[in-house]
């Protein structure tokens, strides 16, 4: 059964994410009715998937062009954007026109950026297909590419006309990239959620399991807590920033290391990171810490980073699109729920929290 989730976005006109199974019918009422031409942008990895949806839409009507890219970070470069964009000139895509994203987090935030800037603004369907893209990277409006400076640097706020999360296409993600997804999964269990981290504890199995209603109201429940925050604050002015809960050092993690890590697995250091700094700064109860890290560990997610690259991982977190006027920022938590954002902890502090990630 598909359940619909209305998510209004900031004042602009609300859209729906719709969450459930066998959604390929669902794709085109999502799209204007003025639209004559899509370009569908999908990783090289998925081509058999991106044709089966390619094939629906020109029965239905649809003059669709693709554009295949790399996989995972790759595709986050001007350079390819670019190559979209040339698509989009040659094919003559208009105004009333549409881009969708059909993939992961990265190719659902190359076409989002792809889509906010050709023309000024043309509509945009995102078709996440994997965890981390369905409970995160796909929902919210934030589009972006990467830079050799940092991750998500250049990019806009574009709000999508649709999402579609069809959990089928999850059956098929390697088991790899369906933990990495967690790590977003933990991080709103704690920010907002204690009933996800009751879910996780209480039957792995059937949290893990895509097929299981079990798994089905998590993600349900992941993206209820986004399109709150995003509703209330769609800019990122000020509530928004608690869902950047350990993507400071996370972000700063997958810089160094050449985005070989995976998002969740650099976000789940990063939360143990910010969770011993809370605990140091007075803010974050050790009971806290201490579930956080069994729930981790259990899932088989990294809770720590290996010593020495302290040095790096600063000068990458003073870049952070988060910090302001030179502060770092990070996201701690008073309790399970009770995110606060903390500003320029010393250097003291700092090497202390990491310090306990990288004994």
């Amino acid at each position: 059964m598909t359940e619909l989730i209305r998510i209004p976005v900031n004042g602009l006109e609300p859209y729906e994410v719709l969450v459930g199974r066998g959604l390929l019918e669902e794709i085109r009422p999502c799209i204007s009715p003025a639209t004559k031409k899509v370009l569908l942008i999908h990783p090289l990895a998925l081509q058999t998937s991106a044709d089966l949806v390619a094939e629906k839409l020109r029965n239905d009507g649809l003059e669709v062009v693709q554009a295949g890219v790399s996989d995972g970070e790759d595709a986050k470069r001007v350079e390819v954007a670019a190559w979209c964009w040339s698509i989009l000139g040659k094919s003559d895509f208009t105004r009333s026109d549409s881009i969708i994203g059909f993939g992961g987090g990265s190719a659902t935030d190359l076409a989002g950026f792809v889509a906010a800037t050709w023309l000024r603004g043309v509509d945009f369907i995102s078709i996440p297909t994997t965890l981390l893209g369905m409970v995160d990277a796909a929902v919210g409006g934030k589009t972006g590419i990467n830079t050799a400076e940092g991750k998500n640097l250049v990019g806009s706020f574009w709000a999508p006309r649709a999402v579609i999360c069809d959990l089928d296409t999850l059956q098929s993600l390697p088991k790899t990239e369906l933990l990495s997804g967690f790590g977003e999964v933990v991080k709103y269990g704690f920010i907002a959620d204690e009933e996800i981290l009751r879910l996780l504890e209480e039957d792995q199995n059937a949290a893990l399991d895509v097929t299981s209603d079990v798994f089905q109201e998590i993600v349900v429940r992941c993206i209820g807590i986004k399109a709150r925050v995003v509703a209330a604050d769609f800019k990122e002015a000020k509530e928004r920033e608690i869902l950047n809960y350990g993507h400071t050092l996370g972000h700063a993690i997958e810089l160094v290391e050449r985005f070989q890590w995976r998002h969740g697995a650099a976000i789940s250091v990063g939360m143990m990171f910010v969770a011993n700094l809370g605990v140091a700064l007075g803010h974050t109860p050790v009971e806290l810490l201490e579930r956080q890290e069994r729930i981790l560990k259990s899932l088989g997610l990294p809770t720590t980073y290996r010593p020495g690259r302290f040095t790096q991982l600063h000068e990458a977190m003073a870049r952070d699109k988060k910090s302001r006027a030179g502060a770092l920022r990070f996201v701690v938590l008073d309790g399970i729920g009770k995110p606060r954002i903390v500003t320029a902890p010393t250097q003291e502090q700092l090497m202390s929290a990491y310090g306990e990630i990288s004994a």
